[in-house]
């Protein structure tokens, strides 16, 4: 049987956890905090991976939203497409306070390892042509 572990993603700016538990947030301040585009933050909302309270058209984040986006963009930066990351997103209890995790099994995270290995390599083979192309198109000059 397959173990599972999970990736804690840590959230910055948490003075208290009473405290922050109550902190809303505008997208605008997510985009600007998380660097990611309005349409993205809408986009993850359709997709299901967020979901903000709405008041009117304003959409109000809570503080669970952004640790779900925060690792929401960890699983994208590990190469995971955003089904991969729905699926693996789950609550977790750790010490009493609900965290937010990608749970990875150690098949999944060796299937990963190969894939972006994969994706190197065409990558690497790409540049070697295009560099023997500018090489070619160079001496021709």
């Amino acid at each position: 049987m397959d173990s599972v572990k999970t990736i804690s993603q840590e959230v910055s700016g948490f003075a208290e956890e009473g405290a922050s538990e109550a902190k809303e947030y505008l997208i605008s301040d997510l985009s600007r905090e998380f660097g990611v585009t309005l349409r993205a933050l809408r986009f993850y909302e359709d997709r299901g991976l967020l979901a903000p309270k709405r008041i009117g058209t304003m959409r109000i984040y809570s503080s669970r939203d952004r640790e779900r986006l925060s690792v929401i963009l960890k699983g994208k930066q590990l190469g995971f497409t955003l089904a991969e990351i729905q699926d693996m997103l789950t609550p977790t209890e750790q010490g009493g306070k609900g965290g937010i995790d990608l749970k990875l099994s150690l098949t999944k995270v060796e299937e990963q390892i190969a894939h972006l290995e994969s994706q190197r390599d065409e990558i690497d083979a790409a540049i070697a042509a295009l560099a023997e192309t500018r090489d070619k198109l160079r001496s021709q000059a």
